[in-house]
């Protein structure tokens, strides 16, 4: 089985990545982006590069033999210029960077890929090497939906659709039969920490609640897929929800023991949801 190339961004997700690679069996050259990559990669014996280093990063690859890469984890601002300024590899491609910082996060994420496709490597999903972060549908932790429940989930759902083809977020909040927010450029914990404060002020009328989070339309499942973990968990608890629905089998769960034993801790029923008839476009940009 040929090596697999894991450039790690912030968080957790990544570590599960490499860990999941590594039990099937898989040689994986871990790549941690200075600055942002969780501690923990260090028992993955990682190579650290920063932004000014994809030339070295191109030639680490190639010495390695990796032809797949997998892009994971957060990444907390988006790099500078002067930053991508580094090693003479750098500089020769320093024109399809460029082209790359331009645009929405869609937009960079597709020229991302085509940059390394343009190099003779691979981008793959984490789902591909880790299939079981991936939510399943149905019921995960606690009741089923009822029909009430099922009315908001239909409802955050055509809210992310409509929000997702607009390239602004993966994320919504309805309460008793209304879309009270929208996630935007601040993230989903914060839009959550919103709600809890519409709430303490009396501006939400009805109990309970649901955050649902769903892949983009036309989503490119090898980067960027929507995540949960416990720190979501612990955003809706504290903003009153009673329930998260996610996209089954193209939203990840990370520490999914620990966010599955808080949910229930929380009651917080999670649950894996399809979209709505016709919501998700075929998934043009992986063509």
């Amino acid at each position: 089985m040929s090596p697999v190339a894991v450039i790690c961004g912030g968080g957790r997700l990544p570590v599960e990545v490499i860990a999941a690679a590594v039990e099937s069996g898989r040689r994986v050259v871990a790549i941690a982006i200075k600055g942002e990559a969780d501690e923990r990669i260090a028992a993955y014996n990682p190579s650290y590069l920063g932004w000014g280093q994809i030339g070295k990063l191109a030639s680490l690859l190639e010495r390695e033999g990796c032809r797949d890469v997998v892009m994971i984890g957060s990444v907390t601002r988006r790099p500078e210029l002067r930053q991508i300024v580094g090693d003479l590899g750098t500089m020769r491609r320093l024109p399809k960077i460029i082209a790359s910082l331009a645009g929405g996060d869609d937009s960079i994420l597709t020229k991302i890929i085509r940059f390394f496709e343009d190099e003779g490597f691979r981008i793959i999903g984490a789902h591909e090497v880790a299939p079981g972060l991936l939510a399943r549908p149905g019921t995960i932790v606690g009741k089923d939906a009822s029909a009430e429940v099922a009315l908001d989930l239909n409802l955050a759902i055509e809210a992310v659709v409509a929000l997702g083809r607009l390239d602004i977020g993966q994320a919504a909040v309805s309460v008793a039969g209304r879309v009270i927010a929208v996630e935007g450029a601040e993230g989903t914990d914060a839009m959550l920490d919103r709600c809890r404060t519409v709430r303490e002020r009396g501006r939400v009328k009805g109990k309970g609640g649901v955050l649902v989070k769903c892949a983009k339309p036309g989503q490119d499942m090898r980067v960027d897929l929507p995540t949960i973990g416990p720190d979501t968990i612990r955003a809706a608890a504290n903003a009153g929800l009673s329930g998260i629905g996610i996209e089954a089998g193209r939203v990840l769960i990370a520490e999914r023991t620990q966010t599955e034993a808080l949910a229930r801790e929380l009651s917080i029923s999670l649950w894996g949801v399809e979209p709505l008839d016709g919501a998700q476009e075929p998934d043009e940009a992986a063509k």
